[in-house]
């Protein structure tokens, strides 16, 4: 008999805590729109890329605040690669990356593997080129001795209004 009785009760027992846990998820707030971005404030990284690189390096100027920057670096042994990368209001990814290295090793690097179109379009007077591809789409412009690429899974429009912004100073 207290065997039973043991079984009844553990069973009893784990019941009255599962009733417990659903109340508490229940009853407890929890926002899943809340944002859990943390952002990264660029100013210290940017003002050192800016004296070392061999080329002017490009930041956002003018972005809406709920624009966040979440990741940033500068790699002077590595083709003075700049990284800026964004969580967009459209909670999608988007990211400026410059550097002097091979272009073309560069933007497939940085893009994972997208490939150019035809497409080009004029963006703040200077002409993009657009690659597509999976996961992230690019525009591209290569000039001042250096390669700009402006990538990430967001639409053709988030990419266009981040290079639109990006600022020598």
């Amino acid at each position: 008999m207290k065997g039973k009785q043991t079984v009844r009760d553990m069973i009893l027992s784990l019941a009255v805590i599962g009733l417990v846990v659903a109340v508490i998820y229940v009853f407890v707030p929890h926002d899943e729109d809340e944002e859990p971005v943390q952002a990264v404030d660029y100013t210290v990284e940017l003002s050192t890329a800016r004296r070392a690189a061999a080329y002017p390096v490009l930041a956002p100027d003018g972005l809406s605040e709920k624009w966040k920057a979440t990741s940033v670096r500068y790699k002077g042994e590595e083709g003075d690669h700049w990284h800026l990368g964004f969580h967009a209001p459209n909670g999608q990814y988007a990211a400026v990356e410059q550097s002097t290295r091979t272009p073309r090793k560069f933007v497939e690097e940085v893009t994972q593997g997208a490939r150019a179109t035809s497409v080009t379009q004029e963006i703040g007077g200077d002409t993009w080129k657009r690659y597509q591809g999976s996961p992230y789409d690019a525009l591209v412009r290569e000039d001042k001795g250096s390669t700009t690429v402006v990538t990430g899974s967001g639409s053709i429009g988030i990419l266009t209004k981040l290079a639109g912004a990006l600022s020598e100073s």
